[in-house]
């Protein structure tokens, strides 16, 4: 009798217990509730910044003149609205929509425009609320959003190789320069990447400096960039890029186009790139000349230093075009940084072609109408020996194909400029 009685006493205190705990439970977590917290809506009025933004820019009797147009958005009316409608073709992000309440959504002109000013300005996405009424997440999207829609709908177009014709071209321009052959000048450029994860850093940042991304491009007279490869860490130089770059791979593999040139009587197949000092000596790089000892070294160091900037003006203006480029950074993701990277490289490029005819060039059109027969030509047939096909790694690095083509074109170009100078 005492063991079951004591079994007893036993669950009911059990019983009281509990219910004593869960009333005090409840008592604290009612006490200690957070109200419900709603999504903030703001009402931007997104039809009027439409209207302003057509008014402004895009009507008749629109606000602002052409060259407002072109210094806000880096690029001319014509071209931005043909970027506009191919994206709004295509994708349907940039297609005007209307919500379940039957409002339309915000315009294709206002997201482009939005994508626009952050690329040109650098700005944070926040700053065009108040002008074309979208809010910060929205503006983010559109930006990744058009840097999708451009490469997409532009990469092949606008950051491609070198056609046969546009491979003319540049030899044209090369020899009307003084170097038979050449085809652009290659260096490298750092951006720098402010939100690099820290346990990346010792990989991106060289000593006490700052992580940076590097860009290896090759630029032509007219600032075209033909290559762009983006990514490597900072820490590495230019001669370590080179050694990751997809630059020569088309020649490699055979799917560049065949030229040949003559510089002093010689005979040469394989183009060349205008380089600094820390590239190697190979074949399809050529050096200024440090210390120049006579009169046709120093007009060769004068006049290969001239041409060689041409890549250092193609990443200034892409900088002055796009802040973003210029200024460091934000995004964590590194694929999105090399997507803006790259769309930036795209629209410069759109905005080369478009805007060609403006600037002061090397006109190669004697060469067309036959009055200068040229000395450098892509060639049209395939050699039928196999063995002299495809060039390999050797005939690119080869040093003493170097050292003849440098001394050859030291001899041209006092043929060609020495009197002048």
């Amino acid at each position: 009798m005492s063991s079951s009685s004591s079994s007893e006493f036993e669950e009911r205190l059990d019983e009281v217990f509990d219910e004593i705990f869960e009333d005090t439970f409840n008592n604290i977590v009612e006490a200690q509730s957070i109200p419900q917290r709603t999504r903030a809506y703001v009402e931007r009025n997104r039809e009027g910044g439409h209207d302003r933004l057509w008014n402004d820019y895009f009507s008749e009797d629109c606000t602002f003149a052409p060259h407002l147009f072109r210094r806000r958005f880096r690029m001319n009316k014509d071209l931005f609205l043909r970027i506009v409608h191919g994206l709004s073709e295509w994708f349907p992000f940039f297609q005007q929509r209307r919500d379940a309440t039957g409002r339309l959504g915000l315009s294709s002109l206002q997201k482009c425009t939005a994508a626009i000013r952050m690329l040109a300005y650098g700005s944070a996405a926040d700053t065009v609320d108040e002008y074309l009424r979208l809010g910060e997440s929205t503006a983010l999207s559109c930006l990744h959003n058009f840097t999708d829609g451009i490469i997409h709908l532009f990469g092949e177009e606008y950051l491609r190789r070198p056609t046969p014709e546009d491979l003319q071209r540049l030899l044209d321009i090369g020899e009307k320069r003084g170097f038979p052959g050449m085809v652009g000048s290659i260096d490298c450029m750092h951006w720098e990447w402010k939100n690099c994860p820290t346990a990346w850093k010792g990989q991106y940042a060289r000593g006490s400096s700052k992580p940076t991304i590097v860009l290896e491009a090759v630029a032509s007279q007219d600032l075209w960039i033909w290559h762009a490869f983006f990514g490597p860490p900072g820490t590495l130089n230019d001669i370590n890029v080179l050694d990751r770059s997809p630059v020569f791979d088309d020649i490699l593999e055979g799917r560049a186009p065949r030229l040949r040139y003559v510089v002093n009587g010689h005979m040469y197949k394989l183009a060349y790139y205008l380089t600094d000092g820390i590239y190697p000596k190979w074949s399809t790089f050529i050096q200024s000349i440090p210390l120049p000892q006579s009169p046709k070294q120093e007009l060769f160091a004068k006049v290969q230093e001239a041409a060689r900037k041409d890549v250092e003006r193609a990443f200034g203006v892409l900088q002055a075009r796009f802040a973003i480029v210029r200024n460091p950074v934000r995004t964590l993701d590194k694929e999105k940084i090399g997507k803006i990277m790259r769309a930036c490289i795209i629209l410069h490029n759109m905005i080369v072609e478009n805007e060609r005819d403006g600037y002061i060039r090397y006109d190669a059109d004697e060469f067309e109408e036959g009055d200068v027969t040229r000395s450098s030509e892509v060639e049209t047939e395939r050699p039928t020996n196999m063995n002299n096909l495809f060039p390999n790694r050797n005939d690119l690095r080869d040093r003493h194909m170097h050292e003849r083509l440098k001394n050859d074109l030291i001899e041209n170009i006092w043929n060609k400029f020495g009197d002048e100078d």
